[in-house]
């Protein structure tokens, strides 16, 4: 190989090297914009959670009125049935 030969095979090197460092360059800055927008998305599924969370515990009190109605529509129930069964039955 010649003389030449070697420094144009250095200088094309070179220029490949130059050529990765501003990839890395431009793919480091793009990471950077993802890692801002996973950031700002994970802020907002935190507020979301705690949201579901606010609504979960209403449900569970409404769930616990619920299931008090229910035991006195029972209670109710088993009222009018035992004086329905008491009553002198209608001519």
């Amino acid at each position: 190989m010649t003389h030449a030969q070697l420094e144009r095979l250095t200088e094309q090197n070179s220029n490949d090297i130059i050529a990765i460092y501003d990839m890395i360059v431009g793919i480091t800055a793009k990471l950077e914009e993802h890692d801002a927008r996973f950031e700002a998305i994970d802020a907002r599924l935190d507020g979301i959670d705690g949201r579901l969370d606010g609504i979960d515990g209403r449900l569970d009190g409404i769930d616990g009125r619920l299931d008090s109605l229910t035991g006195l529509v029972g209670e109710i129930l088993t009222i009018l049935t035992e004086r329905a069964d008491v009553r002198p039955a209608r001519p």
